[in-house]
């Protein structure tokens, strides 16, 4: 009798027969196709009969390790599967073999470790990575390809640590114990495939690029550390993961310390929407150690096995479509840039053309500092060549020749200035919500809620939660506590959504970024007029929005009784430029004893427009002469930000 599993089935069968039977996910994978069993389309036909021998062939699969010389304690325990402290451990007390991770083993005491440990250790060089990936089809058309992978989290967490481990573990380098030249991105080189990782700093470099249109990451690592749980950048990672809509595969690392609780981690991801495989859900859960990379070969594994699911696929010989990873003005080389092929095959000698720049390349390099003539699908390369330095995140295109790159750049900044010029940039506002929606622009409303308690935010939470339109679907797409970062502008820049802050303002940086990107931030005190804003603009009856922009400070040093016009406040400013029809706010101990306009602004008796900082002036306020000396003058101006 025949079982079938699709998809994130499929993944937890082979978890839980890999568990069961001792072995690595890969290597059941491995044994599957080796007797014919079918998964590359997303399922996995098992008779019953055939269970015992897809487990001889699994166990099989990973009897025998192929190393390069020289290799590694370290080396020897990620080929294994086995933890660093294993394989110490086995040669202090059976070969009497004191050595640290990273000293060179003779071969035979090597061989007599992997044997000790039930594999058989052969010596042979690896092969190229692009030799390894078999990606060139014969007849052209669609191949699968590797997976591209970005790594979030929370500070400290370990993102860098599991990083800096697999790669020191796992890719190839020219030189014995090097690490690999450092391009913004590399490749992992297993038995059972290749993958690519994106060397960024978190989500924020992540969903940077999604708002430029560079949606490259087919897989979301999520780290969290299993002695400190979800955290407020983790949080953040999740939102901008779930909002790009790749799988997310999490990491709880740190699980070698004493403090370690992997169960309570896993039992809280289902208050974040994360729902582990244990509970029913579709995200896989790996436990590992970057400090002794346990667990760090079953996360590869994990990776390969949901890549498998998504039948990734590209094809070498179509029209080439890159993207810009990162890129640098290098003294010595001039403009330097990260290419991460999508699509077709980029050679030395093409004319490509970056965002607003262009350049024949005159030099490739692989993430091992290898000299290459030509990348491949999901190969992230190092260029030479361009005349200027492009942006992260800017698509990368080869023209014909050095004319056509000339007159599509030319183009390009043409088209920039002018939308800069009249404001073309499409973003979202709530005041033309309306418009927007009667021409079938819109028909989601996503929010970004930020608060100063999570009170608050759990209450504007539920007030819009409960609005409804028939023609938009009010979404919150993430929401905190704390002020508005320049993180949740990107995140509102690449989901086109408004930021709404209650109690809270935007960061210096988040509003200069907002500023750029286009993005609205909103500001409240009152929790009803955030609901109100809401559905009036959905109504198209929403009255414009005024900001207060501050002016000046001024201190009442005197108080002079006129015989005619009352009473006059001698004042010096202390700060800024206040003027003849600013708005006004006193405040006497703290506390606002008046807030209008002013009446008369004086120097000395002739009455001007402005007084600057350093400057005495006379002041008159309309409606009120309750001022002492020592109050303190707040001037600003209201200015309309919609």
């Amino acid at each position: 009798m025949a079982t079938e599993v699709k998809n994130t089935q499929m993944l937890r069968k082979i978890s839980e027969l890999a568990t069961k039977w001792k072995v690595a996910p890969g290597q059941i994978l491995a044994a599957c196709h080796e007797l014919g069993v079918e998964t590359t389309d997303g399922q996995f036909e098992v008779g019953d009969d055939d269970l015992e021998l897809i487990r001889e062939a699994a166990a099989q699969q990973g009897k025998t390790i192929a190393l390069a010389p020289n290799r590694t304690p370290r080396d020897i325990a990620a080929a294994m599967g086995v933890t660093d402290k294993e394989v110490q451990t086995a040669l202090i007390k059976k070969f009497k073999v004191m050595a640290t991770l990273t000293t060179v083993l003779a071969q035979d005491v090597a061989e007599n470790l992997a044997k000790e440990f039930g594999f058989s250790l052969t010596w042979a060089e690896p092969s190229a990575p692009k030799a390894s990936r078999k990606l060139q089809p014969g007849k052209g058309g669609p191949v699968k390809r590797p997976p591209v992978v970005t790594i979030m989290g929370h500070v400290d967490h370990g993102k860098t640590s599991i990083l800096d481990y697999i790669r020191k573990a796992n890719v190839v380098s020219k030189e014995f114990g090097g690490i690999t030249q450092h391009i913004g991105a590399y490749q992992v080189t297993l038995p059972q495939g290749v993958i690519t990782f994106l060397d960024t700093p978190g989500h924020a470099a992540f969903t940077a690029m999604r708002a430029r249109g560079a949606s490259v990451t087919d897989i979301a690592i999520l780290v969290v550390a299993a002695d400190d749980g979800i955290m407020p950048q983790t949080q953040e990672a999740i939102q901008h993961a779930k909002t790009a809509g790749v799988p997310m595969i999490v990491a709880v690392n740190k699980i070698d310390k004493p403090s370690a609780n992997v169960d309570k981690v896993v039992m809280t991801l289902p208050n974040y929407d994360v729902i582990p495989e244990a509970y029913g859900g579709e995200v896989i859960i790996c436990p590992v150690s970057a400090h002794t990379g346990e667990g760090v070969p079953n996360l590869l594994e994990m990776i390969l096995l949901q890549a498998d699911v998504m039948e990734l696929k590209a094809d070498p010989k179509a029209d080439f479509r890159g993207v810009i990873i990162e890129a640098q003005l290098d003294k010595g080389r001039g403009p330097v840039a990260t290419v991460l092929v999508q699509q077709g095959t980029l050679r030395v000698g093409d004319v490509i053309v970056a965002g607003n720049t262009w350049g024949k390349i005159k030099a490739m390099t692989d993430y091992a500092g290898e000299k290459v003539k030509e990348a491949i699908p999901a190969m992230p390369v190092e260029i030479l060549g361009l005349s200027e330095v492009p942006g992260a995140g800017d698509r990368a295109d080869i023209v014909k020749d050095e004319r056509a790159a000339r007159d599509l750049t030319s183009d390009r900044v043409d088209a920039e200035k002018l939308r800069n010029a009249i404001g073309m940039k499409k973003r979202l506002t709530l005041r033309d919500l309306r418009r927007q929606m009667d021409q079938e622009e819109v028909k989601d409303l996503n929010l970004i809620v930020k608060g100063d308690v999570q009170g608050s935010v759990e209450a504007v939470r539920g007030l819009i939660e409960k609005l409804s339109h028939p023609e938009v679907n009010v979404r919150i797409l993430a929401s905190g506590v704390g002020s508005i970062t320049e993180s949740d502008v990107l995140l509102g820049s690449a989901s086109n959504a408004i930021v709404v802050g209650f109690n809270t303002k935007p960061e210096p940086k988040a509003k200069a970024e907002a500023e750029r990107q286009k993005v609205e931030i909103r500001t409240y005190t009152i929790i009803y007029e955030l609901i109100e804003d809401i559905e009036s603009a959905l109504k198209g009856m929403l009255a414009p929005k005024y900001e207060e922009e501050y002016q000046a400070t001024v201190e009442v040093r005197a108080v002079f009784k006129l015989t005619k016009s009352g009473k006059v406040a001698g004042c010096h400013v202390t700060d800024g430029k206040i003027f003849r029809n600013s708005k006004v706010r006193v405040k006497r101990d703290r506390e606002i004893v008046f807030e209008g306009e002013l009446d008369s602004l004086k120097n000395v008796k002739q009455d001007v427009r402005e007084m600057f900082a350093g400057q005495d002036c006379g002041i008159k306020f309309v409606g009120w002469e309750d001022f002492k000396e020592g109050d303190v003058i707040e001037a600003y101006e209201l200015v309309q930000v919609n």
